[in-house]
C-alpha cells in the first residue's frame, strides 16, 4: 500500500473513533515508525489535531480527526463506494475479464474498502469464486476479516462458478 493509502487507513481509524496511538496503529494496520511519520503528517496538514488530557493515571494523548479531515475521508469513502459499485455491476454483469482487471487496478485500496466497511463480504467472495482467484491474491492474510471463515460463495444453493446467479444477502 502507498504512502497515501496508509495515510487514509490512519485517518480512518482516527475518525472511526481509535483516539490513542496503538489502537490507532491496530487498525490502520501500520508499524509505528511508519505511524509516527503519518501522524506528522497528517497534523501539519491540518487533518487531525493532537490533544493532551489529564486523567487519574496523569496525561494521555488524544488524536482526533479535523473538519478538513473527516473531509478527506468523506471523498476517499465516496471514490471507494464508487468502485465497489463498478466491481458489483462487473460481477453482476458476468464480465470475469473485467473485473479481475479492476481488481487489479485497485489491488492498493481494498484494504482501504474493508476497513470502511465498503465491501460486502459475501459478494466480495463470490467474486473471487468466480474470477477462480484465492483472495489472498488482492488481500493481504494480516488484513483478512476474521469472519472470512464463515463466509461460503454456495451457502445460497446456487452455482459457484459465476453462472449470473444474483444473492442479496442484506448483511
Amino acid at each position: 500500500m502507498g504512502a497515501e493509502g496508509a495515510e487514509v487507513m490512519v485517518l480512518g481509524a482516527i475518525r472511526n473513533g481509535n483516539k490513542s496511538f496503538s489502537k490507532i496503529r491496530k487498525a490502520a494496520n501500520v508499524d509505528a515508525e511508519e505511524m509516527d511519520k503519518i501522524l506528522e503528517s497528517l497534523e501539519e496538514r491540518g487533518l487531525i489535531q493532537v490533544q493532551e488530557k489529564k486523567g487519574w493515571l496523569g496525561a494521555k494523548v488524544e488524536i482526533t480527526t479535523t473538519e478538513k479531515g473527516d473531509r478527506v475521508v468523506e471523498e476517499r469513502i465516496r471514490e471507494m463506494e464508487k468502485n465497489w459499485g463498478q466491481m458489483v455491476t462487473l460481477y453482476k454483469s458476468g464480465n470475469k475479464e473485467k473485473l479481475s482487471e479492476m481488481m487489479e487496478d485497485r489491488r492498493s485500496i481494498i484494504p482501504m474498502m474493508l476497513l470502511f466497511g465498503i465491501i460486502d463480504m459475501m459478494m466480495f467472495s463470490m467474486m473471487f469464486s468466480m474470477m477462480g482467484a484465492p483472495m489472498g491474491d488482492y488481500v493481504p492474510a494480516d488484513q483478512m476479516p476474521a469472519d472470512m471463515d464463515d463466509v461460503d460463495p454456495g451457502a445460497d444453493g446456487g452455482d459457484t462458478d459465476g453462472g449470473g446467479f444474483d444473492a442479496d444477502v442484506g448483511f
